[in-house]
């Protein structure tokens, strides 16, 4: 099994009334060198101007980026290259990055590489620290920037932190 670190931005909250504007993933393993970002062209008219800000692009610029269908088959390509096994889906927040990535999937292409299941970063940090008022980002070495493979390779090094530093037992 491997591990995929995924960040993806939004022009809104939720998959199908709106848009995933970009998207970032690292195979998580010593040196973070395996990475994928995919801009995709918007599939709704509505947008939340706020929103669509934080990715730093605008509306005239997301307009002009890929076909959803060709990023997501390019994005599940990459996924069979680099993955041992079936690949597992972890993210900071898995709850708004997963239900993105798992419609475009199911959307686009039909399936998903995924499957079913995803781990929540965060969670996995504060059952380690037994605290659920802990929080892992201070594990991050590379900033967060809202470039989703910075903010993917941020949350893979707290990973690889989380192993080396703190015992968990993953196979990476």
């Amino acid at each position: 099994m491997s591990y995929i670190m995924v960040d993806i931005e939004s022009d809104g909250p939720i998959p199908g009334d709106y848009s995933m504007v970009c998207f970032g993933a690292v195979l998580v393993q010593p040196g973070l060198e395996q990475t994928f970002y995919g801009r995709l062209k918007p599939i709704s008219e509505k947008w939340i101007p706020e929103a669509l800000a934080v990715s730093g692009f605008s509306r005239e610029t997301c307009l002009t980026f890929d076909e959803p269908t060709q990023v997501m088959r390019s994005f599940a390509d990459w996924l069979k290259q680099v993955s041992d096994g079936k690949p597992m889906f972890v993210s900071d927040n898995n709850g708004f990055d997963w239900q993105f990535i798992n419609w475009y999937f199911h959307h686009f292409l039909g399936r998903n590489p995924f499957g079913f299941s995803s781990t929540n970063l965060g969670s996995l940090y504060k059952g380690m620290v037994k605290d659920v008022f802990q929080n892992f980002k201070h594990l991050r070495k590379t900033r967060h920037t809202h470039d989703p493979v910075d903010d993917a390779k941020g949350n893979a090094e707290a990973l690889l932190t989380m192993k080396s530093e703190l015992g968990l037992k993953i196979r990476l």
